[in-house]
């Protein structure tokens, strides 16, 4: 049952990811990439990183879409007309391919020393500590960064951009 489940949300993931890169609309992109998080979540779940699938959900699926939809939201839509028309995607392709390959082949050939039965979760105690003492001040400066390019879309939003002004 549970091979089943990891296989229907890496379906979602995948399925959801490609969809993500090769759509046009930004909108949709962004959809696509909750999706996405959310399959991951749901993987975070089946590998007992209960407290993973909890940030993922809440931080990148939350926070973190909603800060992307509202900077569209509030850029013009006319800049993002033109961003489908591009000459090197047989490149990006190609590389995606490539480097699909090489993960796919490290991973199948080191899969033998993860197969554990016995899998537990980490404690929450000493998570939260590490997190607390460790991990705090980046977090702090990771917020701060998304809260200034939000007003920085604002700003630009709002006086016409960079081209309207000189």
């Amino acid at each position: 049952m549970t091979l089943a489940i990891f296989y229907v949300l890496a379906a979602v993931t995948l399925a959801s990811s490609v969809g993500m890169v090769t759509t046009g609309n930004v909108v949709h992109a962004a959809l696509l990439l909750l999706a996405a998080l959310g399959g991951v979540a749901g993987l975070f779940v089946l590998l007992f990183a209960d407290f993973l699938a909890l940030v993922q959900v809440l931080i990148y699926g939350g926070a973190i879409v909603i800060v992307i939809l509202f900077a569209l939201m509030l850029t013009r839509r006319g800049e993002f007309e033109l961003t489908s028309e591009h000459r090197r995607w047989p490149f990006a392709a190609m590389a995606s391919a490539g480097l699909f390959t090489v993960l796919t082949i490290a991973f199948v050939s080191d899969s033998s020393q993860f197969n554990s039965v016995d899998r537990s979760g980490v404690d929450i105690e000493t998570l939260a500590t590490v997190l607390f003492e460790k991990w705090a001040l980046p977090f702090e400066i990771a917020s701060l960064v998304l809260l200034v390019a939000l007003v920085g879309a604002i700003v630009i939003a709002r006086s016409g951009g960079p081209e309207e002004r000189s």
